[in-house]
């Protein structure tokens, strides 16, 4: 990825971090309670990854962040607003998603799709002027895929539509970003530096993530999810242990610091069957 000084995007272009409050937030679907009265506090500027087993609720809670899926019961506020009391396109030039569904099977080109992100900054129908056409061409810079600007989206790979994604939700140069699995189909070396993009921002961010090494290597706090439920919330060093893992991920892990970084390590330990541990619960 570009560097900032090459030009690209940078957190200079970056709208203002928020700070994020999910209040007693519920979501019950069909009977189903996919999120249960779930808390948490995100200040401004604070990177908080979102970790948990499949079926946790992660995404599910995610949803209700970013308006697309009223909670039940509770509220999302964004410096104390609530979120369904913005208007979408005021919303959406201050908080910016990034998702695990791909833009559509639309006919559009790798341009076409970052330039979505700039529709909250203008009016109805109007074109890109240069300074859209600069923030465009940035965001595709630092994803390394401007290369591929004029090709079409949907016949991409899995980690280039990715990366497109996640520039298009740069060019809305929102100071507040809810990711969804960002590194998804990226390899190594692109989960890196998606990541490293977001801290370098300065954004308030959301990061929903499988990967619990990245998650220690990048997030400030990461929170727990289990059933539905907040179950541990704190830095890596006092969420990462050997005991939440068993209890919440039903695996037997080693959690040692690197040796180099120092860092929370998680080692899975290739046992045949999970020993007995004493239940965790934050």
């Amino acid at each position: 990825m570009a560097d900032a000084e090459e030009g690209a995007v940078t957190g200079r272009t970056m709208g203002e971090p928020g700070a994020l409050d999910v209040e007693e937030v519920s979501v019950v679907v069909r009977g189903r309670t996919l999120v249960d009265r779930v808390s948490l506090s995100v200040v401004a500027g604070e990177v908080v990854g979102l970790v948990g087993p499949n079926g946790a609720g992660k995404s599910t809670l995610l949803r209700t962040v970013y308006r697309a899926l009223r909670p039940t019961s509770g509220r999302v506020l964004l410096n104390g607003e609530d979120v369904w009391r913005i208007r979408a396109g005021h919303l959406a030039r201050r908080l910016a998603a990034v998702l695990q569904e791909t833009a559509g099977d639309f006919e559009l080109t790798v341009y076409d799709v970052v330039a979505m992100g700039r529709t909250p900054h203008k009016r109805a129908f109007a074109g890109d002027d240069a300074d859209d056409r600069d923030i465009i061409t940035g965001a595709l810079t630092e994803l390394n895929v401007a290369p591929l600007m004029h090709a079409p989206f949907d016949r991409l790979s899995g980690g280039e539509k990715q990366r497109v994604l996640i520039a298009r939700a740069l060019a809305q140069c929102a100071g507040t970003m809810v990711l969804d699995e960002p590194t998804n189909h990226l390899d190594l070396r692109h989960q890196l530096d998606a990541l490293r993009l977001v801290r370098r921002l300065g954004v308030t961010a959301v990061i929903a993530l499988h990967d619990l090494n990245l998650a220690a290597s990048f997030c400030d706090r990461i929170c727990v999810m289990d059933g539905g439920r907040l179950v541990a919330s704190g830095t890596p060093q006092e969420v990462l242990t050997a005991g939440l893992l068993a209890e919440v991920y039903r695996v037997d892990a080693d959690v040692a610091p690197h040796p180099r970084t120092g860092i929370p390590q998680v080692t899975l330990l290739p046992s045949a069957t999970l020993q007995e541990r004493s239940t965790f619960r934050a």
